[in-house]
């Protein structure tokens, strides 16, 4: 049984939310000063037209907004320090930065990178929970609708269909990507847009 009606109905309004093993559930029970945090960033973030047309660069104005809104409450861009060890014989195996940590969650805000950016985010997520790093992973990325709204601002061809939005992540949710690494995925949808 899914949990996902654990998201605020107005939430549910203004993202397309998937999970996976229940990740709502363990989020506010387990987890629910960062459960709160993630609400409240998710509610007062818009969409606005003038970041759309910005330069893009290394990171999008985008990205960096709903970054510094964790940062500003206490989450950090996370690496971790990992390694295997067989026979007293030691094996480095570095994780990938994790975007916004917290407690014992990982945020990764996917805008507009290549899709592989998701395969790369879901088997980090899988390693760290295997690790009792993390107990659950949250992507924010945005809606394939949105993509209607960049060819009216003259910015299709910066926002492809090989880039990252809803449609390419969720069957990679579904078919096991994150392992057993509960998963809750929000994508911005048209209705977060603000003609600023």
């Amino acid at each position: 049984m899914s949990t996902i009606h654990l998201v605020p109905e107005d939430l549910r309004d203004l993202y397309h939310v998937k999970e996976w093993r229940n990740a709502t559930g363990i989020l506010s029970t387990a987890c629910p000063e960062e459960w709160a945090e993630l609400i409240t960033v998710l509610r007062e973030f818009r969409l606005y037209r003038s970041e759309v047309l910005a330069p893009g660069g290394r990171k999008s104005p985008i990205a960096s907004r709903i970054d510094s809104e964790f940062y500003a409450r206490g989450w950090d861009e996370r690496k971790f320090d990992t390694a295997i060890s067989v026979d007293d014989v030691e094996y480095e195996s570095p994780t990938h930065s994790v975007d916004c940590f917290k407690g014992r969650v990982g945020i990764e805000v996917e805008w507009n990178n290549k899709d592989p950016f998701y395969d790369r985010d879901l088997n980090n997520f899988r390693l760290l929970f295997d690790l009792r790093v993390i107990d659950v992973g949250v992507i924010i990325t945005r809606a394939s609708e949105l993509q209607k709204i960049f060819k009216g601002l003259g910015k299709g061809p910066s926002y492809g269909a090989s880039t990252t939005h809803h449609e390419k992540l969720w069957p990679r949710l579904d078919g096991g990507g994150g392992g057993g690494c509960p998963i809750l995925t929000f994508a911005i949808t048209p209705e977060l847009y603000v003609e600023d």
